[in-house]
């Protein structure tokens, strides 16, 4: 059986990555920062297949706590054959660069940059051993140009750099059967990030071009899509899943 590590997988467009890989049969390892209601939930809609779920309470901002949710996911399951990096804080105020305070800046670098070199450098050297692995990651739209998003400096910064991570990764890891990409989500908000398509497709929505929202189902797809053992050929690729919208020129 398969196993996944998956960063804050309880809620958000985590949930339906997480429910996506237990219905494709994987095992699941998921880390969480402090949200036990959302664990406790989860734990009763699969309370059928706990045998195949671990939690992990673990900021992944805290190289400690990531080293030890690897180490975790890895003593349960003995093996890690997909590593999809959920996690990554984010500013919502709107607010430009130089009024960034010094400790926003680097909850961004390190939460969203930072964090998955972390994690790549103990689960890499387990993927190499099985000579399998794959590892998602997510950006925005756009991200593959380095193009610039005014007030979100600091988070754009770091998931430009990270789509270089990734490319890198995908190059340098080729070779052990390990594939590397990116995800950029639209404008997904809300209530839709726990959504289906279904759901979605209930609810028109004019500012879509595709004319409904997009969901965490649609990105579920797009990461089991990229986990797939006949997707080897898909690595160092930045995939958008937006239905049209224009996150990034709509604020110039």
């Amino acid at each position: 059986m398969r196993h996944a590590l998956i960063t804050a997988g309880t809620k958000g467009l985590g949930v339906q990555v997480t429910e996506g890989l237990l219905k494709s049969g994987y095992s699941v390892t998921i880390t969480y920062r402090s949200d036990e209601e959302a664990v406790l939930k989860m734990k009763e809609k699969w309370k059928g297949d706990l045998n195949r779920l671990q939690f992990v309470q673990a900021d992944v901002t805290n190289k400690e706590d990531s080293k030890r949710a690897v180490a975790e996911a890895f003593s349960r399951f003995g093996r890690i054959d997909l590593l999809i990096n959920n996690a990554g804080p984010y500013v919502f105020e709107r607010k430009k660069l130089i009024d960034y305070d010094e400790e926003e800046w680097y909850e961004m670098i390190e939460g969203n940059l930072s964090a998955v070199y972390h994690l790549l450098k103990h689960v890499v050297p387990i993927m190499r051993k099985q000579q399998y692995g794959r590892i998602v990651m997510y950006g925005f739209q756009g991200a593959n140009s380095a193009p610039g998003w005014i007030y979100r400096s600091a988070y754009a910064a770091a998931k430009v750099g990270l789509v270089s991570l990734m490319k890198t990764i995908s190059i340098e890891e080729a070779e052990y059967g390990i594939t590397a990409n990116m995800v950029c989500p639209g404008n997904i908000l809300g209530e839709m990030k726990e959504s289906t398509i279904k759901e979605a497709r209930e609810h028109p929505d004019s500012d879509t071009p595709i004319g409904r929202s997009g969901t965490g189902e649609d990105i579920a797809r797009t990461v089991l899509f990229l986990c797939e053992e006949d997707a080897d050929m898909v690595t160092g690729t930045v995939v958008e899943v937006t239905g049209g919208v224009d996150v990034i020129h709509r604020y110039r």
